[in-house]
């Protein structure tokens, strides 16, 4: 389908697991494909990720949530028509999004959609960095 991903080996000692919440570390993937179930399925294969809920988004079809080690770590839908190409889309921890998107934006990023509140409370931006690469930001405040 398209979307690259990449594994690492690292050379060096393992390194102690972060919080899942810390600031900074990737707290939710989101892959945009053409076929979320075949997704789903290479992933499966690959990770051993489970299924978890799944949500009905109306026309823009359905968002399916994944597990990795019995804990969500993101979802994955069929890629609205305006994304060109599958692709993933991770969120950075922040501690609160307001004064992280205006970090963004004070630095030169672009806002592209947020912020919004999330299922489960949490809220979200989508932006781009001053060169044009897209990341999003997601915190449990606004």
């Amino acid at each position: 389908q398209g979307a690259v991903f990449n594994f690492l080996q690292p050379d060096g000692p393992d390194q102690p697991a972060l919080p899942a919440t810390t600031p900074g570390n990737i707290g939710w993937h989101e892959l945009y494909t053409t076929d979320w179930r075949a997704a789903f399925d290479f992933y499966a294969g690959q990770f051993g990720w489970t299924k978890g809920d799944a949500m009905d988004m109306g026309p823009m079809g359905t968002y399916q949530l994944f597990a990795a080690g019995g804990e969500p770590v993101g979802g994955m839908m069929n890629k609205p028509e305006q994304v060109p190409v599958p692709v993933w889309q991770f969120y950075f921890n922040v501690p609160a999004i307001d004064a992280a998107a205006k970090r963004v934006t004070d630095n030169g990023g672009t806002i592209l959609m947020g912020p919004m509140e999330v299922p489960g409370g949490g809220w979200i931006v989508m932006c781009t960095d001053p060169q044009g690469a897209h990341f999003a930001l997601t915190a449990p405040v606004r």
